[in-house]
């Protein structure tokens, strides 16, 4: 009879741990986001970078930057969009002028902590799920803008 009554008391609380601790839920974009800037992370190990830093934050600026990597001797701030269609526009046109300035500002944060002075990029890198969310097209832009 013990036993029974201490298997339905588990089953009781690790019920009520499912509905009491269960994770914020996020928005549907926001997981395609999560997602998209994981599969970058590895497409860009894959490629050859040193990554050194993610969802990098200054606490003087907003924003953050997602990806920062060495790729040989250059430091590289990226940009990672994730998108599941390319009906409005492409990813990569989301970084528009007032994205680029506020990236910038956070690189400048990020270049103040950095030994030296490394030559440095802006790279964008899309990423789009098809309908089966199976494998991701990923496209990089290396030097996708400059500062002016």
């Amino acid at each position: 009879m013990s036993g029974r009554v201490t298997r339905f008391t588990l089953r009781l609380l690790d019920r009520l741990a499912e509905l009491v601790l269960r994770p914020p839920a996020t928005a549907p974009h926001q997981q395609v986001g999560s997602r998209g800037e994981e599969e970058a992370y590895f497409y860009l190990r894959r490629l050859g970078y040193v990554m050194v830093a993610r969802n990098w934050r200054s606490p003087r600026r907003r924003g953050e930057i997602d990806l920062i990597g060495w790729d040989g001797d250059v430091l590289c701030f990226v940009e990672v969009k994730s998108r599941t269609t390319r009906d409005v526009k492409p990813a990569e046109a989301a970084v528009d002028a007032e994205k680029q300035h506020e990236l910038a500002g956070m690189a400048g944060e990020y270049l103040r902590h950095v030994a030296g002075s490394p030559p440095w990029r802006f790279d964008v890198l899309s990423v789009y799920y098809d309908r089966s969310c199976t494998s991701p097209e990923i496209t990089l832009f290396k030097n996708a803008f400059s500062l002016s």
